[in-house]
């Protein structure tokens, strides 16, 4: 079985997602006219803006920067961790060059589907709920596509990628500590349901405390590092390079195994244009649909361009060996052990519990999205939250590549049907851009939407 979802993961990225992601990515990057890198400035402004400011109704609804770290505690997790050192290890330094151009041209795509998704939002109980499958059934006006995306993204996220952050967690507790699979397993499991059913509202609150810390940390922690071997730093921008497009690597077929592995490590990673943080984006409470496309397209950048990228300058300034005596997360625990000494085995297994288990509640609430817009039911509800646990449970004691080829197949089928629907859908984002711009433009400082600019959506649009 495993051999069969193998082949058919290889042929799946080998032939159709490769060549989609970034056929997407470079259009929406030209149609756009490059947002992810001309309203920079605007978006790290209205990050820090919505940081600072007040959530609506009495503090129920979801702040823009509250809905911007339930994304990024999605994102930045075991990919960031254990995916750059699996791309390094299978694909060679060159994988981290395809990581970088898959973010920034991905980018491109964070911001058309998570505008999308502000756009067809729709009143939750006590925030919006949206996504892909929303803009599939309103926008497309196809509710099949929407609940076969909702069934992808349940198993994606909060069965699969969930089993690969325990996994992920246990295998680095037992290099640092020696500690049981079982028992790390079952006590994640049990902090996880007593977080994921306080709902969005608890989620919220402490992936906005959880997700900052963390981050800045290992940012902090990786810039020693580069400081202490910055005359190497020249050498390993020459290495990602030179395997990236390099002869020798071309030739023994290594080119073809840092595309495919930094492109797919890149995705699982920073996940733009997968369909996942538009769920996290339509949850927030702002004035025009664009605001929350540019602070999700921000976070493509935070996870890749500046958390992975860490991981690789730690793995290839040390002295760590890349022969696959290593894999995964303990590679990356031993390019610090390398580096800063028996510590560095504990300071990984620390950081990637936040990292992971931040991942853990952002992937479980995807879910609870999806699962919400199949039926309303509040059993079903129960039900799937003690299956995420069940889940969390199950990936401590499961084999390591058994738990990322599951992630890889279902994250794949994932991403070809939300990449259909955006494509068909990047229009109107397009145009609420150019409304967004002309505001700007008029001297409007905060810019508004209202659905009678767009009349042939007018009547699919719920909270505009």
């Amino acid at each position: 079985m495993q051999t069969f979802i193998s082949q058919l993961n290889d042929y799946l990225w080998t032939y159709l997602l490769i060549a989609l992601l970034l056929g997407c990515a470079l259009w929406f990057t030209l149609r756009t006219r490059f947002v992810q890198f001309r309203m920079l400035g605007e978006m790290i402004r209205l990050l820090g803006e919505s940081a600072g400011g007040k959530t609506a109704r009495g503090g129920k609804q979801i702040s823009s920067f509250q809905a911007f770290a339930i994304s990024i505690a999605s994102r930045v997790g075991t990919g960031n961790l254990a995916g750059v050192a699996t791309a390094i290890t299978m694909g060679g330094p060159g994988a981290i060059f395809w990581m970088w151009v898959i973010a920034l041209l991905g980018a491109a795509s964070s911001f058309v589907e998570s505008t999308l998704a502000q756009l067809y939002k729709v009143k939750g109980k006590d925030s919006f709920v949206g996504g892909p499958a929303y803009y599939m059934r309103r926008g497309l006006k196809q509710p099949w596509m929407g609940a076969l995306f909702a069934v992808l993204i349940i198993l994606t996220f909060g069965f699969a990628f969930n089993s690969v952050q325990s996994n992920t967690i246990c295998d680095a507790f037992e290099l640092a500590f020696g500690w049981d699979n079982l028992t790390v397993g079952i006590c994640l499991a049990v902090v996880t349901l007593l977080i994921i059913f306080g709902g969005v509202q608890r989620i919220a609150r402490v992936s906005s405390v959880v997700v900052p810390v963390m981050a800045l940390g290992y940012v902090a922690l990786a810039l020693v590092i580069v400081a202490m071997n910055l005359g190497a730093l020249p050498a390993v921008f020459r290495l990602i390079v030179s395997h990236a497009f390099g002869w020798e690597q071309a030739l023994g077929g290594g080119v073809g195994a840092a595309l495919m592995q930094g492109i797919r490590r890149g995705l699982f990673s920073n996940e733009a244009g997968m369909g996942s943080a538009p769920n996290a984006a339509a949850t927030a409470h702002t004035s025009h649909p664009v605001k929350q496309g540019l602070i999700q397209t921000l976070g493509v950048f935070t996870d890749t361009l500046l958390i992975c990228s860490c991981t690789a300058f730690i793995i290839l300034c040390s002295d760590a060996p890349l022969d696959g005596t290593f894999s995964g997360v303990q590679l990356t625990q031993e390019a610090l052990r390398h580096t800063i000494g028996a510590s560095g085995h504990i300071f990984v297994a620390v950081a990637l519990f936040f990292f992971a288990f931040s991942s853990i509640l952002g992937n479980y609430y995807y879910g609870e999205a999806n699962v919400r817009y199949l039926t309303p039911s509040p059993w079903v509800m129960h039900a799937y939250r003690l299956a995420v646990g069940a889940m969390v449970l199950f990936g401590a004691l499961a084999a390591l590549d058994l738990a990322w080829v599951l992630a890889d197949i279902t994250m794949g089928l994932m991403a070809l049907c939300n990449l259909i629907a955006i494509s068909l859908l990047g229009k109107q984002a397009f145009r609420l851009l150019d409304d967004y711009r002309a505001q700007k433009r008029a001297g409007i400082k905060d810019p508004v939407f209202r659905k009678e600019r767009m009349p042939e959506v007018e009547s699919e649009v719920e909270c505009w």
